[in-house]
């Protein structure tokens, strides 16, 4: 028996433990050896490795690697402003909250440790600065003692936790395996309740999911089984958490970083598997018993391709499930050449797509090679996200410029540092005005402590052990409590800007008046902060979360419209498509009340099922053998598409007349035949897709509406079309 009753949790508590002492040993040698140096600002090595330390050494090594980077780039226009500016301070002021907003901009555009090195950029220029606002001609030695302190720090966290962290190279192909088969088994639940009833399915899954196909309509929007979505949801916040292990282990491991785009195409083909199941499959139930058997099928084959699964050197040797995946193909293929309904041709190629893009998954996850085609899945540029952060940074910069200049603050430049520095680290966040009041209390909370530290510790301290144990003592809830996603932001704050509020030097000038003038102005900084990102210039999530929608709206008129030659691939466009979704999913979880997330969340899933079949009418359009004028009627239905945010009931029934045209056509050539019904399916799917939900489609949706904070709002169904 473990002496906290749970084995999961003694193992995070050993594993919380092991950071805090790699951490602690960092911050004891990282603190001496700029001590040592006779470094300008020894404490600041200690908030370098705060910054930088991360459980994952690879994580951990780019984020040094990409701290340096920083600190460079922020250096160097640190130096530039102040010789340009060094006699004219509004001006000065004015060319600091440029370049912080700009940073923050681009910190915001860019992802994982990479986005840091835009932060540090941000906020590098006023650290470095900041002691040289008193004697401008020392800037140069003001930036060469700051990088030699951050310089100490990432390379003592580097040295310590990489000898003393355990090297796990297989663990992340691991956890790739597993997400392949937790994949599998999602797809498995689905087809299985769909077909034969089967008793394998949980009876709970099987009776909701016959309750739904029961009583919802055809025109409406229909629900999954609360069972499937809770395994979407669970696969989804996995791939989110595996997307950036993959790139901190390619940092680490030479062979991880061969093949980290192959493993990239594979998160987002399982990512796009996932999210392919959603309630647009019930809607396409018409055909009822006749769907049963491809299901069946279907099923059978997930089923084996879990047994394959089971052996641990699948990911070695991947031929079994490639051979599986290949026949069932070819079965599909054979049934699709008969005579069938559009329905069952709908299921047909849906199963079949899914297929194809696991065997594809399946391929870039095992393999080892190259990939010979250009895929590249570009990052998603939220331009006003961006500029918004940029706004921020810019405005709380040139406020704290100002406040000091006008009121001639003694301690203006420990209110500037602080504001650029959180705003700064806030523009990287999911939502920089929710985390604001987080930061700002972590902050204010480690003003007691340093007063503590001050006045009961430090005087009583005769040498360094002793220093760096009443270190560790008071910075333990900031480093513990990082683990814990409530108070992660708010322990970051306390442990990073206690250490900034420190004054540790060698030897060490105790001056009241002082530090209470430097912890008074960290309060009215940690006001300020809250009151510019949460007043001034707040978040309109809903406002965001329209803008996404609309986003993809447009990425769907794109591709249909897009030249025949050299579109876009599909796994480039999904996985652009996917970071929306993401992003969107993120917004619509900070709207608190009046909105209908789920049928949202649906909805913009529907959007990657509507790009599939828009890719298979292209691919028609320009490969498959078809009349003349039933190509004529495909080019005008795709045509239609374009106003598919200005009415998608007018692009719907444009697509069902486009199909009605072409099933009416009359050929007695078999692969034209096939081709036609084929052409068919797909403009009845799209049709449906889009009078599921019209009012997601439309530019002037329910979600586009401003909402009336007086008043009690109803919920805003997706289907609803707008008056």
């Amino acid at each position: 028996m473990t002496p906290f009753g749970n084995e999961a949790r003694w193992k995070a508590f050993l594993a919380t433990s092991a950071y805090a002492g790699r951490v602690f040993l960092s911050i004891g040698i990282a603190v001496f050896l700029a001590f040592m140096f006779q470094l300008q600002s020894p404490i600041s090595a200690a908030t370098t490795v705060m910054i930088v330390a991360n459980p994952t050494v690879g994580a951990m090594v780019s984020k040094s690697l990409w701290r340096i980077i920083g600190t460079l780039i922020g250096a160097t226009i640190s130096v530039g402003i102040m010789a340009v500016f060094v006699q004219s301070p509004v001006l000065y002021f004015m060319a600091l909250a440029v370049f912080v907003g700009i940073a923050c901009a681009v910190a915001t555009f860019l992802r994982y440790f990479r986005a840091y090195a835009a932060v540090l950029t941000g906020y590098t220029i006023v650290i470095i600065a900041s002691p040289a606002f008193a004697e401008p001609e020392g800037i140069f030695l003001s930036a060469m003692s700051r990088l030699s302190a951050v310089t100490v720090g990432v390379v003592v966290t580097a040295f310590v936790f990489m000898v003393t962290s355990p090297r796990k190279p297989g663990s992340i192909m691991t956890s790739l395996g597993g997400a392949f088969r937790d994949t599998v088994r999602h797809a498995w639940l689905f087809h299985s309740a769909e077909s034969s009833r089967t008793a394998s399915v949980p009876d709970d899954a099987l009776n909701q999911l016959e309750n739904a196909e029961r009583t919802a309509s055809i025109m409406s929007f229909r629900t999954l089984p609360q069972p499937i979505y809770d395994s979407r949801g669970k696969l989804l916040a996995h791939m989110a958490g595996l997307a950036p292990a993959v790139e901190y282990a390619a940092t680490d491991d030479p062979d991880m970083f061969a093949r980290v785009h192959n493993l990239r195409l594979a998160l987002s083909r399982l990512t796009g598997l996932i999210v392919s199941y959603h309630p647009y499959w019930l809607s396409l139930e018409e055909a009822g018993q006749e769907t049963h058997a491809i299901h069946a099928q279907m099923a059978d084959t997930l089923a084996r391709l879990l047994e394959l699964t089971e052996s641990p050197t699948w990911l070695e040797d991947p031929t079994a499930l490639a051979a599986c995946l290949r026949e069932a193909l070819h079965a599909l293929e054979r049934l699709a050449h008969e005579p069938q309904s559009p329905a069952v041709l709908a299921a047909l190629d849906n199963t079949r797509d899914t297929l194809v893009q696991m065997d594809l998954a399946l391929h870039n996850l095992t393999s080892r090679a190259p990939i010979r085609y250009k895929a590249d899945i570009l990052p998603y540029l939220d331009w006003f996200t961006a500029l918004r952060n940029g706004a921020r940074a810019t405005v709380i910069a040139m406020l704290a410029g100002l406040l000091w200049y006008v009121f001639h603050w003694n301690t203006g430049p420990l209110l500037l540092v602080y504001l650029v520095a959180a705003s700064s680290l806030l523009s990287t966040a999911p939502s920089a005005a929710k985390a604001s009041p987080m930061m700002a209390a972590g902050t204010a909370l480690a003003i007691p402590m340093g007063f503590l530290c001050h006045t009961l510790a430090l005087p009583r301290i005769d040498g360094y052990p002793l220093l760096w144990l009443v270190l560790c003592l008071f910075l333990l809830p900031g480093v513990w409590l990082q683990f814990h996603p409530r108070y992660s932001l708010a322990a970051f704050g306390y442990a990073v800007f206690f250490t900034m509020m420190l004054s540790v030097n060698n030897p060490i000038v105790y001056d009241d008046l002082s530090l209470t003038n430097n912890w008074t102005t960290m309060c009215a900084a940690c006001a300020l902060l809250a009151v510019v990102f949460r007043v001034i210039l707040p978040s309109d999530h809903r406002l965001d979360a329209a803008r996404l929608v609309s986003s993809l709206v447009r990425a769907v008129q794109h591709l249909a419209n897009a030249p025949t030659r050299g579109g876009t691939q599909w796994v480039a466009w999904e996985g652009m498509q996917l970071q929306k979704i993401s992003r969107l999913m993120m917004r619509l979880s900070f709207i608190p009340t009046g909105l209908d997330r789920q049928g949202y969340t649906d909805a913009a899933f529907t959007v990657l099922s509507l790009g599939r079949l828009i890719v298979r009418l292209r691919w028609t359009v320009a490969h498959a053998g078809l009349d003349p004028q039933a190509r004529t009627a495909l080019k005008s239905a795709m045509q239609a598409f374009s106003g598919l945010h200005r009415n998608p009931v007018a692009t719907a029934q444009a697509l069902r007349n486009a199909a009605t045209q072409i099933k009416a056509m009359t050929t007695e050539e078999k692969g034209l035949i096939i081709n036609r019904d084929r052409v068919v399916s797909c403009l009845e799917q799209a049709a449906s897709i889009i009078m599921a939900v019209p009012g997601f489609f439309h530019r002037h949706g329910p979600i586009h509406t401003v909402a009336d904070p007086t008043s009690a709002q109803p919920a805003i169904p997706v289907t609803v079309m707008p008056r």
